[in-house]
């Protein structure tokens, strides 16, 4: 089966305080609401200190044209996107030039060329080089591009495989947007970006040290009718997020299901899984995975500090999980679940074996 050999994480230089968020909504939303005070303890809710992002906060206070906006998300994507890139290959020793096929997931921006196709200069890959840009998966997009990169390499099992996630969530803000749920969005998301490399069966990985987890088997789920629940609405001057309060409620309802259906199939039963590498879509969505699923107060730890020190990176964030789990130690035998959820309304499930 496909290994999962490492990965490599960039973030923009711009560091948000919470509380300054906190305050920067307070001055731009307290006249929208009634009894706005009411609202504020979603920022402390949602159990983040910290965000990057790719403009400094004071860029945010003037109303930028979607053209701006798109303009520096492909700057930014590009800069970003290298860096991960590189620092996903560095040390393995591998060079661009030997990737056979590259990824590229976004949800945030838009790029023709495709931002995949101007990392093949900046990068050095190889002239050759496959490449499949996904656009629309949201905060899916981490998992859903990990189970297309493994489908990859299991048909071609000779070939190296990155899978490259780019979001910059910051840059899609738009200040007269003054509804409850672009409030939401500027207490939880954030901007930055993830590299997996991925080998087939047949790509020799013996000069790299202790157990590979290698990818089991995949399942993806679209809830019917749910089309509203996540997502965005293309406006004249951008993207205006979808984001239902429904959220949590759905994955307590539904994930467990859904869970149950992909391990039935693969013969690991849920008390097997020991490693649980989740989306943190947010705190309280956490908490779901936790009730839905009967988890340990442990279980999510590498999620929860993820969230709490970057916020919801969209698709990158499960990556930036699941690059923390691979720096724990792991016995052969031992099982883990990759999940993320995303706009369709939609499931991602991952079985990884150490």
């Amino acid at each position: 089966m496909p290994r999962i050999v490492s990965v490599g994480t960039a973030v923009p230089e711009h560091i948000l305080e919470q509380q300054e968020a906190r305050a920067f909504a307070t001055r731009l939303f307290k006249d929208s609401f009634r009894n706005f005070d009411r609202y504020l303890p979603v920022f402390d809710n949602a159990e983040i200190q910290t965000r990057r992002l790719s403009r400094p906060r004071q860029w945010f206070e003037q109303d930028r044209g979607f053209s701006e906006r798109n303009r520096a998300y492909t700057e930014t994507a590009c800069r970003l996107g290298e860096e991960a890139v590189r620092r996903c290959l560095e040390p393995v020793s591998l060079s661009p030039a030997e990737v056979d096929h590259l990824f590229f997931v976004s949800t945030s921006g838009l790029a023709t060329p495709s931002i995949d196709a101007r990392l093949v200069n900046r990068l050095g890959l190889n002239r050759h080089v496959k490449r499949t840009p996904v656009w629309g998966l949201g905060c899916a997009g981490g998992a859903s591009g990990l189970a297309r990169a493994y489908e990859y390499t299991r048909a071609f099992p000779e070939s190296r495989v990155v899978l490259l996630a780019v979001e910059l969530c910051s840059l899609t803000f738009r200040p007269n947007d003054r509804s409850k749920s672009n409030l939401v969005a500027s207490s939880l998301f954030a901007d930055g970006a993830a590299a997996v490399l991925l080998t087939g069966d047949e790509v020799s990985v013996d000069h790299l040290s202790g157990p590979l987890p290698r990818v089991l088997d995949t399942m993806s789920t679209t809830w019917p009718d749910s089309e509203d629940v996540m997502g965005w609405d293309v406006t004249d001057d951008g993207l205006k997020v979808i984001f239902s309060r429904d959220i949590p409620a759905i994955v307590r309802k539904g994930i467990l299901p859904a869970v149950e259906e992909f391990l039935s199939r693969t013969g690991i039963s849920l008390d097997r899984i020991r490693r649980f590498i989740a989306h943190p879509g947010g705190a309280k969505v956490l908490a779901a995975y936790e009730k839905a699923l009967d988890l340990s107060g442990e279980a999510l730890t590498h999620s929860r500090r993820v969230l709490g020190e970057y916020g919801n990176m969209s698709s990158a964030t499960v990556l930036f999980v699941l690059e923390r789990e691979l720096k724990e130690r792991h016995q052969p035998g031992e099982y883990g679940l990759l999940t993320a959820l995303g706009p369709g309304f939609s499931s991602e499930l991952i079985l990884i074996g150490w």
